[in-house]
């Protein structure tokens, strides 16, 4: 089995997640309208920075045998009345070479197995291989129970993760 890490991305490594956040843009561009590189011909993801000055913002890499294959961004939200902390996916990247080997779905079980509590999860409606993957990676860790809602114009599941609900291959 590959071995898979998830690593907390450092400020000296921003460059990096820079770098492999134009592949993700250039592979969401196909599924979102109105996206273009600026004038440096680069899609120049906004909010990069915002994932070092900001609290509740968590990036990692996805490494395969100590090589890049991707990358997740995670934000924490205001918990729920009981505590319960809430989360959601801002981006989720697997890179090609890594894709339809269950790189990107350990590492989603990772992720949610480490930040447990209520999620959030949106995705591009015309992305479809993205749905399936999110539906089968989030039945293995809600028990199948999720919610399906639309949330600023996307289509979002809504599930918790944590003791109660435990993440199955």
């Amino acid at each position: 089995m590959l071995n898979l890490q998830l690593l907390p991305v450092s400020y000296e490594e921003k460059s990096v997640l820079r770098h492999i956040m134009e592949l993700y843009q250039y592979d969401m561009s196909e599924f979102e309208d109105n996206v273009d590189v600026n004038s440096h011909g680069l899609y120049d993801y906004k909010y990069i920075d915002n994932y070092w000055t900001e609290e509740g913002r968590f990036a990692f890499f996805v490494k395969v045998d100590g090589k890049m294959a991707g990358f997740a961004l995670i934000r924490e939200h205001e918990p729920l009345a009981d505590g319960t902390p809430c989360y959601s996916m801002a981006e989720f990247f697997i890179m090609r070479a890594y894709r339809k080997k269950g790189i990107g779905f350990r590492a989603a079980q990772q992720i949610f197995a480490h930040f447990q509590g209520k999620w959030s999860l949106s995705y591009l409606p015309r992305n479809t291989v993205s749905e399936k993957f999110w539906r089968k990676v989030i039945g293995s860790c809600s028990q199948g129970e999720r919610t399906e809602t639309i949330f600023r114009g996307l289509p979002t599941f809504e599930f918790f993760t944590g003791d109660f609900r435990r993440c199955h291959p």
